[in-house]
């Protein structure tokens, strides 16, 4: 069963992180949320979520893939926050999947994963930072191990990018099914 961090730092956008999780173990994926401090994290929106641990307490475990929740101030919080920035750095070296939404592909561009890369965030975001990477104006955008999406209206076909790329097609269509999303 793959595993997945999903780090929740305080001011997150909890469309995106709900979703996230929610999807995620829809498929059977084994999602740890971990809060950057302890205590109750406050949302972007107001809403209020309990991580399942500490950031500190799962630094020396193994994960299949890092996700980043966008929402401002919390993609802020996670780009300045050097335990994530070494995380992202370490699961690059290891060529684990990481994948951010909204505002908090500026968490990888801190880190220096998208030199060469095509991403996409929510506008104004990576497309006004300086680098070598390619801005994309989709959805979800995968880029090799690199996984970027625009924001909460895409969080779902985000989340679902995330389970086919950890649990194949097939799983992908079993979790969307049910959800019952009109045809595209």
């Amino acid at each position: 069963m793959p595993r997945v961090l999903i780090p929740l730092a305080e001011g997150c956008e909890e469309l995106e992180a709900v979703t996230l999780i929610d999807i995620l173990r829809r498929a059977g994926v084994d999602v740890i949320t971990a809060g950057l401090v302890a205590g109750p994290v406050h949302c972007s929106r107001g809403t209020v979520l309990i991580a399942d641990t500490l950031l500190d307490d799962v630094l020396s475990q193994t994960f299949d893939m890092i996700v980043l929740p966008g929402g401002m101030p919390g993609a802020e919080h996670l780009k300045n926050d050097t335990r994530i920035i070494a995380l992202l750095k370490n699961m690059a070296a290891q060529n684990k999947y990481i994948a951010a939404i909204c505002a908090a592909p500026m968490a990888l561009h801190a880190a220096g994963l998208l030199q060469g890369k095509t991403a996409t965030s929510f506008p104004g975001v990576l497309d006004r930072l300086p680098g070598t990477h390619q801005y994309s104006n989709g959805p979800v955008v995968v880029d090799g191990r690199i996984v970027t999406s625009r924001g909460p209206g895409t969080a779902m076909d985000f989340a679902l990018t995330l389970v086919e790329l950890l649990c194949g097609k097939a799983k992908r269509d079993a979790v969307e099914a049910p959800l019952q999303r009109p045809a595209a």
